[in-house]
């Protein structure tokens, strides 16, 4: 399955490819994610992802770790994955390695090759989840291997912990903190990565996340006795829904910021056109700024980093041509800036809309909230010291995701979790859960030398 290694090799003139030493890993990291993609680890019926699971659990076996210390637990049409590797002192709390083994669905006749057979091609790893997440996966777990082939002892345990619905229920991954509600911190390779410049080619920034935004859904509804259409009434149940939802639409909630946002925007604000980084920088220093949040607000790159949005994403009404409607509903998407629960969100919800016949219910599923966690400074330093010790000159700085991932989870039992993904890549080449998904391949040499050096530096 591995037919494009030595498309690695030949970017030696590159700036940042990896290294001859590295081959034997990068090669091992690229065939595991091709196997790994071959697998259609999606939700439903057919559901490969136990497959995947048992997959990495052989390349871990075949690099060294105990068989007893690796468990996949079924789940429904899934299964999740744990695998543990005891250090030297077990009062010390584990270093856990967070992802997922699942995937958005694809389809083949949309992309411009079959979704679920990787490839390699012009220097870059195609198929679904060559980005979201299985080559990452496969960079944690060869990490791992490749420290106990060099004789590496942690002193506190390693686990690894790869989900199996973090694309949809994201129950496994409620249930893995659930478990490993002890760990000292996570390292979650799923998210936050570093920027590749768009023209020359070389990596401009990483940005590591250490929180995100709540995800949250509510259901609007309004109801009428309706009636014939032949006799038009005031009140009109779709009018009525249009206009609470106009009303929402045009609401702004209060502009804010905290540590990771501020850092994020004094970070990348030299990588942006002259007004947005004029906006990021008084944004950072002062969040009621109104000509810096009118600017960001109007980007749809940069709105969601301000703050808490809602937006309408689902709309049914009437039940027939001819009759009034008797009951309209409407769906509000929402990404809650933390520190505020969803009630909160709710209310200011009902009160933007104005409309006391309108009823309004959270009816999110798979999400709970989580403050961000803590910027401490061994976690800090350590992925400073990672991606420094690849590239030296790379900016390093903190962001906010904008959720939710397998993060939340652990946070929500006091478990520090900070997204980390060591791969590099352009903005314009991300196509996670989008057509023709694809990383570039040298980019795997310097994520294996990244994630190593912050996994010795935190389990040492």
């Amino acid at each position: 399955m591995f037919v494009g290694a030595a498309l690695v090799f030949s970017m030696a003139g590159h700036a940042w490819a990896a290294s001859a030493g590295d081959r034997q890993a990068v090669e091992a990291s690229l065939a595991l994610a091709e196997k790994a993609i071959a697998l259609r680890s999606v939700v439903g019926p057919g559901n490969q992802t136990p497959q995947v699971a048992q997959l990495f659990r052989d390349a871990l076996v075949a690099g060294g770790f105990s068989a007893s210390d690796i468990a996949i637990t079924p789940y429904r049409d899934t299964a999740y994955l744990i695998a543990r590797w005891p250090g030297r002192d077990p009062s010390l709390k584990p270093l856990v390695i967070s992802g997922h083994m699942d995937v958005v669905e694809a389809k083949a006749e949309d992309w411009t090759h079959d979704p679920f057979t990787a490839k390699i091609e012009k220097g870059f790893l195609l198929g679904r989840g060559a980005t979201d997440m299985k080559l990452d996966d496969a960079i944690a777990i060869e990490t791992l291997v490749g420290l106990k082939r060099a004789g590496y002892r942690p002193r506190r345990d390693i686990i690894i912990a790869f989900s199996g619905d973090e694309e949809t229920a994201m129950a496994t991954g409620a249930i893995i903190a659930e478990k490993l509600a002890g760990a000292e911190l996570v390292l979650n390779v799923d998210g936050a990565n570093g920027v590749i410049d768009e023209k020359t080619g070389t990596p401009d920034y990483f940005a590591w996340e250490g929180g995100e935004k709540t995800y949250a859904d509510y259901r609007l509804v309004v109801t009428n006795p309706g009636g014939h259409s032949s006799e038009p009434r005031p009140l009109n149940a779709i009018a009525e829904m249009a206009e609470d939802i106009l009303r929402i639409q045009h609401y702004r909630f209060r502009p804010e910021i905290n540590d990771l946002s501020r850092g994020y925007f004094l970070g990348a604000a030299q990588w942006e056109a002259a007004p947005i980084a004029a906006a990021m920088r008084a944004f950072a220093a002062e969040p009621t700024d109104e000509a810096a949040i009118e600017t960001l607000s109007a980007d749809p790159s940069f709105v969601g980093r301000i703050g808490t949005t809602c937006v309408v994403t689902e709309i049914n009404g009437g039940h027939a041509l001819n009759a009034l409607p008797q009951r309209v509903t409407a769906n509000v998407n929402c990404r809650i800036f933390p520190g505020h629960p969803r009630a909160e969100i709710l209310g200011e919800l009902k009160q933007a809309a104005a409309d006391p016949a309108m009823t309004i219910t959270d009816v999110t599923e798979g999400s709970v909230e989580t403050p961000a966690s803590p910027m401490r400074a061994d976690v800090v330093g350590a992925i400073e010291h990672a991606v420094h010790g690849v590239y030296p000159r790379v900016a390093v700085f903190p962001s906010l995701g904008s959720g939710a991932s397998d993060s939340m989870w652990f946070r929500s039992h006091g478990v520090p979790s900070y997204a980390v993904s060591p791969l590099f890549i352009r903005n314009s080449d991300s196509f996670m859960h989008g057509l023709n998904e694809r990383t570039p391949v040298a980019s795997v040499g310097p994520a294996l030398d990244i994630l190593t050096a912050m996994v010795t530096e935190l389990s040492h």
